[in-house]
Order: structure tokens, then sequence, then C-alpha cells
């Protein structure tokens, strides 16, 4: 019997060396970048989490839009509902538009008649502004009670009427004077 035949012979021997190269070339490969392997195990690993994650979040979101597509009665309920909402502001709003014209159109006719009973008043030569602050105060407190703050009437001046920033007369303690004009005395 022939055991160093080429049958028995080579293939144990070559296949001892064949792994003993890939034992070789697997650790080399290993010790080199062992460590870059791993980090993109784990990422790979990572990744398929997170895609297996938002694939199991999705059917959940699904369902309601399979009963919305199932119930069209309750798409078109919710759908009246809100045209009906939106009639109704569009209703007030034009509801309130209409009293502010109204108003203004009071306000108008009272100026006009305010304009004529003053010309009036002049025409006979009357004195007419005592009767305009009468009606200007009517007028006022009975269109604008809750429109505008009234402005305060007996306000007193910040500054008497002589006060003059540029002659330095009637500004109290400071005043500002140019200063002397010629060669600096220094030395």
């Amino acid at each position: 019997m022939d055991l160093g035949g080429p049958a028995a012979g080579p293939g144990p021997a070559l296949g001892r060396g064949g792994l003993e190269a890939l034992q070789h070339t697997v650790g080399s490969v290993l010790s080199s970048y062992g460590w870059y392997m791993l980090l993109a195990v784990v990422a790979v690993y990572l990744l398929v989490q997170k895609v297996s994650r938002s694939l199991a979040a999705r059917p959940s979101a699904r369902p309601g839009a399979a009963e919305a597509a199932e119930e069209p009665d309750v798409v078109v309920r919710r759908q009246e509902a809100l045209a009906a909402a939106r009639l109704r502001m569009q209703e007030e709003l034009n509801a309130q538009a209409e009293k502010y014209k109204e108003k203004q159109r009071q306000l108008e006719e009272e100026r006009r008649r305010q304009k004529i009973a003053m010309w009036e008043s002049m025409q006979e030569g009357k004195s007419y502004k005592g009767n305009l602050k009468l009606n200007q105060q009517e007028v006022e407190s009975g269109a604008s009670a809750s429109a505008l703050p009234k402005s305060k009437p007996n306000k007193k001046p910040l500054r008497g009427g002589g006060y003059n920033p540029l002659s330095g007369e009637g500004g109290g303690t400071c005043s500002w004077r140019p200063g002397r004009r010629g060669p600096s005395a220094g030395g």
C-alpha cells in the first residue's frame, strides 16, 4: 500500500498548509483592522435595529388612515362642520363690520350738523367756540366711550413761554457758553 501516493498524500498535507495560511491571513487582517471591523459590525447592528423600529411603527399609523378610507361619512361630517364654523365666523365678522359702518355714518352726520351749526352761528355774528366745545364733548362721550382714552385738558407746560435754548435765558441754572477764542495758554 502506497501511503505517499498522489491520492492520499497530497490532500491532507495541502489541507494543513492551506489551513495554516488561512489562519495566518485571518490573524494578520484581524490584528490590523480588528477594531474597524468591530465598529462596523456595531454600526450595522444599530442601523438594523433602527430600521426595524421604524418599520414596526409605520403599520400602527396606517390603520387610522384605513379607517378614514373605510368611513367616508366621518370625513364628510368633519368637512361640513368645518365649513359651518367658517360660515358662522364670517357672519359674525360681517355683522361687526355693519355695526362699525353704522357708527361711522352717525359720527359723520353729527360732524356735518356741528359744521352747519357753526356756520350759522358765524353768519349771525355769535361766538361759535363755546358751542363747538360742548358739541365735541357730547360726541366724544357718546361715540368714543370705549374707543380712545381721553387726554387731560389741564396740563401745565413743561417750560415757560420765554424759554429759548439758544439765548440761554429762561432755562434755569444750566446754560452753555462758547469757549474763549485765541491761542491756548499752555506752555
